[in-house]
């Protein structure tokens, strides 16, 4: 089944590829629901799929052999899960897990390591989104060592809304600490406190963000560098309300099958 174009663009790294092979992708491109908690990749897999979440939102963690996991990156709209797919390693280095639940589109590493042999712009946009999230990766590392929970937790929730598009995030406390490495209750504390400035909206499994630029001026400089990064490596990437838009000539694709 050929997915329409509009779906596609939804994720932004798809969004920018060139117009050839853009169209070339569209019939190979299979939608995929990705419910919360799905494992999409274990440590030691060889992916048979790249996912491109539309929707939803994964985090790439590392799992301990006392069952324990620390997230060490994100990805949602932004980008592509399983870039050991094209990277020729082969195995994957970390465990994907779905986070918040949604829609996504994947291709078939045979596929997708096709292209990026074939065609150089191809290999330039993944690469460049690659560096992007090793960028993000080292950076939460650092983060996870040197700064306190509330920063990381604000640094968090503004990562994983600007890959949903959204003020609103889809997660319990406990599953946020898991992610994290850390107790429940400091989560629960970290977010009081922001609730308390009137920073966020927290209810039952869900955080509203009320005052966005509030929260990140509280967020430890972490957020600011990965966010500067994936903009230096990816100027035709959306990520949040300040980015670029949408190169035009997808625009006219979807005009032309609707």
């Amino acid at each position: 089944m050929t997915i329409d174009a509009s779906t596609a663009l939804m994720n932004h790294l798809l969004a920018a590829l060139p117009d050839d092979e853009f169209q070339r992708w569209l019939p190979l491109l299979e939608p995929v629901e990705l419910t919360q908690n799905r494992v999409l990749y274990e440590v030691g897999q060889t992916p048979s799929y790249a996912y491109f979440p539309t929707t939803a939102m994964v985090a790439l963690v590392i799992p301990l052999e006392n069952c324990a996991s620390t997230e060490v990156a994100l990805v949602g709209n932004d980008g592509v899960v399983g870039v050991s797919v094209f990277m020729g390693g082969g195995c994957a280095p970390d465990c994907a897990v779905v986070l918040s639940a949604g829609l996504g589109l994947r291709l078939s590493a045979a596929a997708l390591n096709e292209a990026f042999n074939r065609n150089r712009k191809v290999t330039r946009e993944m690469l460049g989104y690659t560096q992007a999230l090793i960028a993000q990766m080292s950076q939460t590392i650092v983060c996870n060592r040197h700064h306190s929970l509330f920063e990381r937790l604000c640094r968090f929730i503004l990562l994983s809304l600007d890959r949903l598009q959204s003020n609103e995030l889809v997660m319990t406390q406990e599953l946020i600490a898991q992610i994290l490495g850390v107790r429940r209750k400091g989560v629960t504390n970290a977010a009081l406190k922001l609730q308390a400035a009137g920073l966020i909206r927290y209810f039952r499994g869900r955080i509203k963000v009320i005052d966005r630029p509030g929260l990140a001026r509280q967020s430890c400089e972490c957020y600011a560098v990965v966010r500067n990064e994936y903009e230096r490596l990816m100027p035709d990437l959306m990520l949040g309300s300040s980015a670029v838009n949408r190169r035009p000539r997808h625009a006219c694709l979807v005009s032309a099958q609707c």
